[in-house]
């Protein structure tokens, strides 16, 4: 048993997470077995992440290298990117119906009018081009202000810096489940004619494809509406950049300077683009602020359990 304590003990509260997490998926696998495809392959996969956080754990405690403590922050990374193609085999199996209608609804009512349809009025290619990048570089931000924190060994804030990433991606995912949508390029718009309704320069429509290929919609897909990703409530694109650039300022990074613009530019790429509706982007802001008011309580309640100091801000 005190065997047990001390490999918990090893955990950082990031890894806390994503056991947590696994532990759902792989409830939700075993209760919605018949509608969810390759279930036990999923059931093990989540079962091998459990295993990968523990045992990553266990060997930076151990061994005390630098080789292991990199590898634990960068886990992370790629299980961000595997969780989110799991749930491409998950909400709609379990969640059929699509709620675009509450959200189109909800914009309707707050400006009188569809924001994408708005936001057209204004676009020209060199706009879109430059918002088609900002979007994309969506994945990077966290790791920028990883790299920033670990730059000046700032281990502690960067621990929390990646268990709110984390937590914050769950909890968006959480959404996805509750209120699957597909968005406005499907609804409101035709999706198979935005290259040539909106268009940009050089780079927009292979980061076009890329993003629809990571949402299971290769080019050539049929009736891409049907299998696309529902991952429209609340946008993920806009709670995790706004919580990225919160903490940029927080933790004192030089890195806000570069977030505070681009991230910005980003989340109104979100609507300009038509991936989102204006209520996704309200949704995303409402999850950021409870992540980040829940998570910094979660993190210190794990702190204090293995032993270590609370984490603050100014001190950290």
């Amino acid at each position: 048993m005190d065997k047990v304590k001390s490999l918990i003990k090893t955990l950082k509260a990031f890894d806390v997470v994503v056991i947590s997490f696994s532990l759902f998926l792989i409830a939700l696998h075993i209760i919605f077995y018949q509608r969810i495809e390759n279930s036990l392959n999923w059931i093990f996969i989540n079962l091998f992440v459990i295993c990968l956080a523990f045992g990553i754990s266990y060997l930076e405690a151990i061994t005390e290298k630098k080789f292991w403590r990199i590898v634990h922050y960068w886990y992370i990374a790629p299980l961000i990117l595997l969780t989110f193609k799991q749930l491409f085999y998950m909400v709609k199996p379990i969640r059929v119906q699509d709620y675009d209608s509450w959200f189109i609804a909800a914009d309707r009512w707050l400006f009188g009018t569809d924001p994408t349809h708005v936001l057209y009025q204004i676009s020209f290619p060199l706009l879109t081009e430059i918002l088609q990048i900002v979007y994309g570089s969506f994945y990077l931000l966290p790791i920028i202000l990883g790299l920033s924190l670990l730059k000046k060994d700032r281990f502690v804030a960067l621990d929390f810096a990646l268990f709110s990433v984390i937590y914050g991606f769950y909890l968006s995912y959480l959404g996805y489940f509750a209120l699957p949508g597909i968005g406005p390029r499907f609804t409101l718009h035709d999706f198979n004619t935005i290259n040539e309704v909106l268009p940009g320069l050089y780079f927009t429509n292979f980061l076009r494809e890329m993003t629809n290929t990571g949402e299971g919609i290769p080019f050539g897909t049929p009736n891409p509406a049907e299998v696309v990703q529902r991952d429209v409530f609340p946008s993920g694109h806009t709670m995790i950049t706004l919580i990225v650039m919160y903490l940029s300022v927080k933790l004192r990074s030089r890195s806000r300077y570069f977030f505070i613009p681009v991230g910005t530019l980003l989340i109104f790429a979100t609507v300009y683009l038509w991936y989102h509706y204006v209520i996704d982007l309200i949704g995303g802001l409402v999850f950021a602020i409870i992540s980040m008011w829940s998570g910094k309580k979660i993190f210190n309640w794990w702190r204090v359990k293995i032993g270590k100091d609370k984490f603050e801000y100014e001190n950290h």
